[in-house]
């Protein structure tokens, strides 16, 4: 079995470089001057495999900025217009970029008194 960085890129549609940057752990994307940003709309779209493995080889340089990179497939017009940013490809994607798909407890509004664990508050 070949190491996974000797592995053959395959894609279909746009895509992204994207990872966690080191200091905080906040969604990065890879822009085409080869910086990272936070915002999706920056990152460098990539078409084909071969740009998508050059860039993901840069993108593994940076291990003192960026942990973890990999390529993420993008919703996107493969011409960038403006206003029209590319959009997550898949439900991993959306929640790294928007948060969970329901609410967290702690974002629920509590429903018991502190002193009257059981009973509900009116």
């Amino acid at each position: 079995m070949a190491h996974p960085h000797q592995q053959k890129l395959k894609i279909s549609g746009p895509v992204v470089i994207t990872a966690n940057r080191l200091a905080d752990g906040v969604v990065i994307h890879r822009t085409s001057e080869g910086r990272w940003s936070e915002n999706l709309a920056a990152a460098q779209i990539l078409l084909t495999a071969d740009e998508a493995l050059a860039a993901l080889k840069a993108a593994q340089a940076d291990g003192l900025i960026a942990v973890g990179p990999y390529v993420a497939r993008v919703e996107a017009a493969p011409t960038a217009k403006p206003g029209h940013s590319p959009k997550p490809g898949n439900l991993r994607e959306k929640i790294r970029s928007h948060g969970p798909t329901f609410p967290l407890p702690s974002d629920a509004p509590v429903a018991y008194l502190p002193n009257e664990v059981g009973k509900v508050a009116a």
